[in-house]
């Protein structure tokens, strides 16, 4: 099954207006409950930490530990209190999400209520007007940028600054703690070599090598993330930038027009089947997804075109269990977090970070794509973003 949660609008103003193409993976159930007991560790924490500090914080309104007495210690307490978070659309075989949730409750004895995890970023912003005041809204998101940036302008978030703050780019955060990324990765081309015979390398060797009817990208641009993504990184390898994303639907047209593009739902599926033996997605996404049906899969990320993209946390400003929601952050963002999200190949965005300390898992480390050049992360604008949707909007038709 294909993983492709929809991280694009075509207008961040109408986000409600427009299609959005869901994830769909093995899910895992919509509801999952921790064991009753806790690990030592966090017995431990919990066991001194002092009730009357915790219980006498209104946790809604914390924006970072330093303003509280007791920091960590009293965050524990006041969330295992609470016993209970609730997100929203994360697969259990997405971003290693199964395994992130699994272990979180374990941890602290809090039952996480995953809710409609086969869904769409503007879906869980529906989510959070729709269910605003209920015990079952979500508590935290993890969305695409322009999605984050309209809950922001819809003042959906409340500011959390974890404590690894610093360790965030800070092309990949709001100042003021609204929204910060938490993992993402990078265009990158996967390819079977038995049906391959001449291997890609960049988005110019796919217009003029011998890969007739081989090429496929994840769907529409215009309604999925992944693909759009594809088109940004294509612009990139053709003297496009993020302010301008036309010259990559021009590349896609003379990529049509040399017989190697074929138009449609590229998945692991046509990649096992030898339908698109070519296809250009997230190296994340192609490594969980395609190369466990494709054994020796081939990924590399096309030195012409480097398109990094990352999706965002955000805390809800009306959660049902505030003191656990920023628990939560604590421990995406924390060391164990971290490393979590890179052992289900996307990369952590404290990944440099990670590296410099020497805490990266460095197994799961050594199996990522090499990104060519600098290795600067990059990223476009909310804006540009924006406008290369609605660019796309109005010249994709003409691809055909």
């Amino acid at each position: 099954m294909r993983a492709s949660k929809a991280i694009v609008a075509t207008s961040v103003a109408a986000v409600g207006s427009i299609l959005l193409v869901a994830g769909c993976s093995s899910s895992s159930s919509t509801s999952s409950s921790a064991p009753s007991n806790t690990s030592s560790a966090t017995s431990s924490a919990t066991s001194s930490s002092s009730p009357a500090s915790s219980s006498s914080v209104n946790w809604a309104t914390v924006s970072s530990l330093s303003s509280v007495s007791g920091g960590m210690t009293a965050l524990v307490a006041a969330a295992e209190k609470e016993g209970h978070l609730n997100v929203i659309t994360l697969p259990s075989n997405w971003a290693n999400y199964g395994t992130i949730m699994s272990d979180f409750q374990k941890k602290y004895g809090i039952k996480i209520t995953d809710a409609n995890p086969e869904g769409s970023s503007a879906q869980e912003l529906q989510a959070v007007k729709q269910l605003k005041g209920q015990s079952s809204a979500p508590d935290v998101v993890d969305v695409g940028g322009s999605f984050a940036a309209t809950g922001q302008q819809d003042g959906y978030w409340a500011p959390y600054e974890v404590q690894t703050w610093n360790d965030i780019p800070a092309a990949a955060k709001a100042s003021n703690g609204d929204y910060y990324a938490d993992y993402g990765g990078y265009v990158a081309i996967g390819y079977d070599p038995a049906k391959v015979k001449v291997a890609p390398t960049t988005f110019a060797s796919l217009l003029t090598g011998p890969y007739k009817n081989q090429i496929m990208i994840d769907g529409d641009p215009t309604q999925t993330g992944s693909a759009f993504a594809a088109v940004y990184a294509a612009a990139l390898a053709n003297k496009g930038s993020f302010g301008n994303i036309a010259p990559g639907v021009s590349y896609f047209k003379q990529l049509k027009a040399s017989g190697n593009f074929v138009p449609g739902l590229g998945t692991p599926a046509t990649v096992q089947s030898g339908q698109s033996p070519i296809l250009i997605w997230w190296d994340y996404l192609l490594n969980s997804e395609v190369k466990p049906v494709v054994k020796d899969l081939k990924v590399v990320i096309p030195s012409d075109g480097v398109y990094a993209g990352y999706y965002y946390q955000a805390i809800s400003a009306t959660a049902p269990d505030p003191a656990a929601a920023r628990l939560w952050e604590e421990y995406l963002y924390s060391t164990e977090g971290q490393n979590l999200f890179l052992a289900g190949s996307t990369r952590p965005i404290e990944l440099t970070s990670l590296v410099s300390a020497g805490t990266v898992d460095k197994t799961a480390y050594n199996q990522l794509p090499a990104v060519p050049g600098s290795g600067t992360l990059a990223l476009p604008s909310i804006a540009q973003q924006t406008t290369a949707g609605d660019v796309l909007s109005q010249q994709w038709p003409s691809v055909g």
